[in-house]
């Protein structure tokens, strides 16, 4: 039976993991609260790691400490391990500014998060059958615009010429799948084709629901954090997933992404009072 061992159960991993379960799977979720087995439990997680065929892992760096937590725990393991298919999901912000223009895995990692970038560079390395998935911004359903519109925290942005790229959890999942399948390693772009500045989703969904857009949020307003994400600009480019895994997002667009979610929440049935 295939074996995954998923350290970091989180949104889009679980999705990945919930997929497999449902082909008959074996998975086994680390986590530091509510997994199979602690993520702390060095004994416990180096044992299972002898039982996996595949490994996962969606865990960040650390912010205080700048490294990856599971490769500073369990990357000698990881290292000498027999897998058939290990897979880190990192991010697009590794990239760094590119003034708007197409980004593809040949780019320069130069993004201005060092510790993502050095864990990104450090999953290559780590294993022969090493995958890395770099996700841009991530949205499906209990986590997209419209939680943000019913939450009040939706706001369009400007002045920004900030573009950037985003990707279905879904279409997340159907890479990982996708990748199963294909012999082929090393980084990979996981992106809709429909890069676009931030407030077009968000104006969409608010058409969707027959609101008003947000107001504008002066850009000087935000804290340094958001100002900085805010001046990047990268057009995603997914060329090299779509080639050499046979992967097609099921939501090209955001406009599909968030249509498919309206729908299934306007088809939920109600809760009753």
């Amino acid at each position: 039976m295939s074996h995954l061992l998923l350290f970091g159960p989180g949104y889009c991993a679980s999705h990945f993991a919930q997929r497999l379960e449902a082909r008959g799977w074996q998975v086994t979720r680390i986590a530091r609260s509510g997994g199979d087995v602690d993520f702390a439990d060095c004994a416990a997680v180096t044992t299972a790691m002898r039982g996996a065929t595949h490994i996962l892992s969606s865990v960040p760096p650390d912010t205080a400490t700048g490294d990856d937590p599971v490769l500073r725990l369990y990357g000698a393991a990881l290292a000498l391990g027999s897998f058939d298919w290990v897979g880190y999901l990192s991010s697009t912000g590794v990239y760094g500014d590119a003034a708007g223009a197409w980004v593809d895995e040949s780019a320069a990692i130069a993004g201005r998060r060092g510790a993502r970038n050095a864990a990104d560079a450090a999953w290559q390395q780590i294993h022969p059958a090493a995958r890395i998935f770099r996700l841009p911004g991530i949205y499906g359903p209990g986590r997209s615009v419209f939680d943000r519109l019913a939450a009040g925290t939706a706001h369009r942005i400007g002045p920004s010429h900030h573009i950037f790229s985003r990707i279905h959890v879904a279409d997340v999942a159907g890479a990982l799948i996708a990748s199963l399948h294909s012999p082929e390693t090393g980084p990979f772009n996981i992106a809709d084709d429909c890069p676009s500045h931030p407030d077009a989703p968000i104006g969409h969904a608010a058409r969707l629901l027959g609101q008003s857009p947000p107001p504008i949020a002066p850009i000087a307003h935000l804290s340094p954090a958001a100002q900085a994400f805010y001046r990047e600009s990268r057009r995603i480019a997914n060329g090299r997933a779509k080639r050499l895994l046979g992967w097609q997002p099921r939501h090209p667009t955001y406009v599909s992404g968030l249509n498919e979610i309206y729908a299934q929440s306007r088809a939920a049935p109600s809760t009753p009072d």
